[in-house]
């Protein structure tokens, strides 16, 4: 059953990282409350919302708590105790399910889900042990990646293997969990489709965003992305096979590597708003925020539209101090920083959008400006 939230009522989230911040701000503007379920004080979340519940995901108290004070709940990343989701499912109005988080937070039942929606996948097989890659890494053969089923992100739980010799290097990765081994396919960009669809089944793509990464992590999403008309058609195409096969409400990020003929094949889905979407806080007429509340509050969705080309750059902890020192630079630099304490290297600390009627001579400006150069 599909509920309709009104302003003045309560969102609940899980998770107070910067995509539950973005996604409070963008509820704030509409008139809702905001409730954050996280382990740390001051999150970033926790900074814009009204009502902060400092405990564990897996909580019960608190899971109960959040449930007792919100009219609706979403949560901001997928590594949620899916246990814990589906009993709160039982006591709260939670209208992504928790059934997608099952799916999505485990590689295996990821793959499986994507092949039984019709869409292409990478050559895997599933190893229950390292003897077992072993036994069976000629079904695969060489390059390919070992990676963990569960806990990856930004490549973590990752091992790229080029021959027999390396198979050692992937041994550690059986320590955590179960892993898959992809077979790699030589690919000429990175893309990502983030689709959006509310309880009536209204479904909307935002513009496809192009994605390049330095050491696993996103640096920049360049869209519209540089690729041709039937490449974007087949694209939102899977993306909209795959939500439509999940039932979703809310927002799923569907990653994809683009082949030497245009072709795709799916990598990765994640059942949340993501990082190659931020752009469209200032390049859309709908950011994948405010749509995300659209859609789990049962409003219905807008048609997205880009008003100009945009470049997304990330900002992580070694480029805080430079950015800091360079702002004046920039006017039309749009700058967010997501209010964490600590500049870690590599932890994703903001991010930098910059319109523009040229995405060559922003990448140039980009480089130059030298913010990004460690």
């Amino acid at each position: 059953m599909t509920k309709t939230i009104y302003p003045g009522q309560t969102i609940g989230i899980i998770g107070g990282g910067q995509l539950g911040r973005m996604m409070a701000l963008s509820a704030r503007e509409a008139g809702f409350k905001i409730a954050v379920l996280d382990p740390t004080m001051d999150s970033p979340c926790g900074q814009v919302a009204d009502i902060q519940i400092v405990a564990p995901y897996d909580d019960e108290a608190a899971l109960e708590e959040l449930a007792e004070i919100s009219d609706v709940i979403t949560f901001e990343f997928e590594n949620i105790d899916y246990e814990g989701l589906k009993r709160l499912t039982e006591i709260a109005y939670v209208p992504q399910g928790a059934e997608i988080i099952r799916i999505t937070q485990n590689r295996v039942t990821e793959k499986e889900a994507i092949v039984n929606a019709g869409c292409p996948v990478a050559p895997y097989i599933v190893c229950e042990s390292y003897e077992e890659l072993v036994e069976k890494i000629d079904q695969i053969g060489f390059p390919s990646i070992v990676k963990t089923a569960r806990f990856g992100y930004d490549g973590k739980g990752q091992q790229k293997l080029l021959s027999k010799e390396d198979l050692p290097l992937a041994k550690n990765l059986f320590d955590h969990s179960q892993c898959i081994v992809e077979g790699f396919i030589p690919f000429e960009k990175e893309i990502s489709v983030i689709i959006q669809r509310n309880g009536n089944g209204e479904t909307y793509c935002l513009p496809v965003g192009e994605n390049v990464h330095i050491n696993h992590i996103l640096h920049e999403t360049i869209v519209p992305a540089r690729i041709s008309t039937e490449t974007k058609q087949l694209a939102e195409e899977a993306a909209r096979k795959i939500a439509e096969h999940l039932q979703l409400i809310g927002t799923l990020a569907v990653e994809m590597f683009v082949l030497n003929d245009g072709q795709i094949i799916i990598n990765e889905l994640a059942p949340r708003p993501h990082n190659s979407g931020h752009y469209s806080i200032e390049a859309c007429n709908i950011s994948q925020f405010a749509q995300h509340i659209r859609a789990v509050a049962g409003w219905p969705l807008r048609e997205p539209k880009l008003h100009s080309p945009v470049v997304m750059v990330n900002v992580l902890g070694q480029h805080v101090a430079p950015l800091s020192n360079s702002i004046t630079k920039y006017p039309h630099w749009s700058i967010h920083l997501y209010g964490k304490k600590e500049a870690k290297v590599n932890r994703k600390m903001g991010h930098v959008t910059i319109l523009t009627d040229s995405i060559e001579e922003t990448l140039i400006e980009i480089e130059a400006s030298g913010i990004w150069s460690e």
